[in-house]
Order: structure tokens, then C-alpha cells, then sequence
């Protein structure tokens, strides 16, 4: 039973990952956007967005933000499985808050697109609740989150 609930729950971040749309910034949308999956990329500035709000569904995703714009970004966790603060690497976005946290278990972060350049987003938390007690089985799995930002 617990084999079957790790494998479910270890295949529901595959599943959210293939979830999402992408608007071309339409005036109806007030210029946010569900990052397209990064095969669907466009290479033309046009497509970049003034600002992309991410969640835990947009991991393995890349988006394009113009120059000026922001990222704000909120992964939902718990006070059991939670959120590592949210890492960057790269150039093109400078932070404009110090990650504060809502609720217990979830990684906030908000940046400005400053210059053309690609950042990599990561976080990572237990795939499962640490256990309290002692003869438990150890849940040793990682969910791992990654966005890819190409500012242009």
C-alpha cells in the first residue's frame, strides 16, 4: 500500500508539469501568462510577457519576459513537506523581495526582468512527510522544481 501511495504521489508532479496554457498576452489576460512548455518557446520578442506568475505546476517550463517586467512566483507546500527557499542562477532578473513567507511551507519570491540574459528558478521539498516516530519508514524523495527565464 504505501509503495503504491509513494508512486502516485511521486508521478502527480509529471502529470501537473504537462498542465498549462499560454496566452499571447491579450488585453484580457492584463498581460499574465501560464509559461508554454519549453518546446513551444518563441524566439521573437513579441512573445515575451510583462509579467509571469509561477506556480508548482509550471515546473520544467521556460518563459520569456520582456525587459522591465516581473516574475513573482508562490509554491503552495505544508509545514510538513515544505519549500526550500527559491534559488537563482544566471543573469537578467534581480530580486525585489526577500522571499517572505505567507504560510508555513510555501517559497515566495518576486524579481525584475533588468536585462536580457537567462535565469534558472529551483526549489526542492520532501515528496512525503518526514516521520515523527521511531520504526517509521523514511521517505528519502525530493520533488525538485525548476523555471527557466529568458529576459529579453
Amino acid at each position: 500500500m504505501r509503495r503504491t501511495t509513494l508512486c502516485a504521489l511521486a508521478a502527480a508532479p509529471l502529470l501537473l508539469a504537462g498542465c498549462g496554457s499560454q496566452s499571447g498576452g491579450d488585453t484580457s489576460s492584463n498581460g499574465k501568462v501560464s509559461p508554454a512548455p519549453s518546446g513551444h518557446s518563441s524566439h521573437s520578442s513579441s512573445a515575451c510577457v510583462s509579467l509571469a506568475e509561477l506556480k508548482a505546476a509550471d515546473n520544467g517550463r521556460t518563459v520569456c519576459v520582456a525587459k522591465g517586467g516581473e516574475v513573482r512566483l508562490t509554491l503552495d507546500g505544508t509545514k510538513d513537506r515544505p519549500w526550500k527557499p527559491v534559488m537563482t542562477s544566471g543573469t537578467g532578473l534581480q530580486a525585489i523581495n526577500a522571499g517572505f513567507v505567507l504560510q508555513p511551507g510555501d517559497a515566495t519570491a518576486a524579481y525584475r526582468a533588468v536585462s536580457a540574459g537567462t535565469t534558472k528558478l529551483t526549489s526542492s521539498r520532501p515528496l512525503c512527510a518526514q516521520p515523527t516516530g521511531s520504526g517509521q519508514v523514511s521517505c528519502k524523495g525530493i520533488q525538485e522544481w525548476t523555471v527557466t527565464v529568458n529576459v529579453k
